[in-house]
């Protein structure tokens, strides 16, 4: 096997049509793909969009974030980002214009939600990090990034159940989770560990 530049991915990846229907990442030089998600992750991505004062933020959906010193481009569910400091083009967004990405995890995700995405988006220095898990009906917000690489970290998280209001200092705003749906029929997981 032959060790590819991490570089010569990225250069790939930005050149690559997916098949539609189909969501694509790059995740520390590997590319993920992933089928269309179920209705229950995206009632929660509009009922939690709605919730986020258009005259504040922005809320985002498939937009591309690029974290310098990554060999990485996620795609969250949601970038949450000031109007005023957004570029007038681009395809990619700077992670350091982003006040808080929101990842809903799906029965394939929890790992990489939980997992890699927490460290790039902590080694992108994003603010916020909200997991919202329709498999264990909770709200996990992680703050306080710290580190570079595949040791960056979040040091602040706390966990609010589903039915309750989720604070988001960082946005001045109380996040209603009444409305948020399970998924039926999957098994718990083990994340989030700490």
């Amino acid at each position: 096997m032959t060790a590819v530049d991490e570089r010569g991915m990225t250069r790939f990846f930005e050149q690559f049509e997916p098949p539609e229907g189909v969501k694509v990442e790059l995740l520390r030089g590997e590319i993920v793909m992933m089928a269309s998600p179920d209705l229950v992750h995206n009632v929660i991505v509009m009922l939690l969009g709605r919730q986020i004062p258009v005259d504040h933020w922005y809320a985002l959906q498939t937009q591309d974030v690029d974290v310098v010193s990554e060999a990485s481009e996620p795609v969250p569910d949601l970038v949450v980002v000031a109007p005023e400091i957004l570029p007038a083009s681009g395809r990619l967004l700077p992670s350091a214009l982003i006040t808080m990405v929101v990842e809903v995890v799906s029965k394939t995700s929890v790992d990489r939600d939980y997992g890699v995405k927490r460290s790039i988006y902590a080694a992108g220095g994003v603010p916020v990090y909200l997991i919202v898990d329709p498999v264990m009906a909770q709200c996990v917000v992680l703050t306080r990034p710290e580190g570079v690489g595949e040791k960056a970290d979040y040091k602040g998280q706390k966990i609010w159940k589903f039915g309750e209001t989720v604070p988001l200092p960082a946005l001045g705003l109380d996040v209603d989770t009444s409305g948020f749906s399970t998924l039926p029929n999957v098994r718990p997981h083990r994340w989030p560990l700490r």
